[in-house]
């Protein structure tokens, strides 16, 4: 089945609809969400990608991330997704989006609008093993000084967004 994405502006104008591996080939800027969830400990659920994926294979990220389809609600797109990638279900609020823009050695770039999704839940994930290699809770403190340590082991969208989380958790 072959995915679009809606191309977007800087101000999240939809400025037409592209096959998702062409916009990720031409490096044009598209709509994105990110889904974090966190477990009454307030540690954060991560997930490390599948040896598969089209980029970033293998690296750890937050809970799920993927693009909205056409003309579909952001939040839907997060709810879908939570339950396509992790088996979960909950309450999702929209906290804040950004833009980013990574290139890979593939050739492929992220230039992407990202609407960031919180949840809480104790819910343990039946990930998509085509999605989903490993997942693990933890701590943000213990997150960060991985990241620091090892950034490699990271998705580049992750590593981005992770100061901004840490701050709206720790509020």
């Amino acid at each position: 089945m072959i995915e679009y994405v809606s191309l977007v502006d800087e101000k999240d104008n939809e400025t037409g609809i592209m096959e998702k591996l062409a916009a990720h080939e031409q490096g044009l800027l598209h709509r994105a969400i990110s889904v974090f969830i966190f477990n009454d400990k307030n540690e954060l659920l991560l997930q490390r990608r599948a040896a598969g994926k089209y980029h970033s294979p293998l690296l750890w990220t937050n809970t799920c991330c993927s693009h909205p389809r056409p003309a579909e609600v952001l939040i839907d797109s997060a709810h879908r997704r939570l339950k396509e990638e992790m088996n979960m279900n909950c309450e999702l609020s929209h906290q804040f989006s950004f833009i980013y823009k990574a290139e890979f050695e593939n050739g492929l770039t992220e230039h992407e609008l990202d609407h960031v999704f919180f949840g809480t839940t104790n819910q343990v994930p039946e990930p998509d093993p085509e999605e989903v290699a490993e997942w693990e809770y933890l701590s943000l403190d213990t997150i960060e000084k991985d990241v620091a340590l090892l950034p490699e082991k990271y998705t580049a969208w992750f590593k981005l967004i992770l100061p901004e989380i840490k701050r709206l958790i720790t509020q």
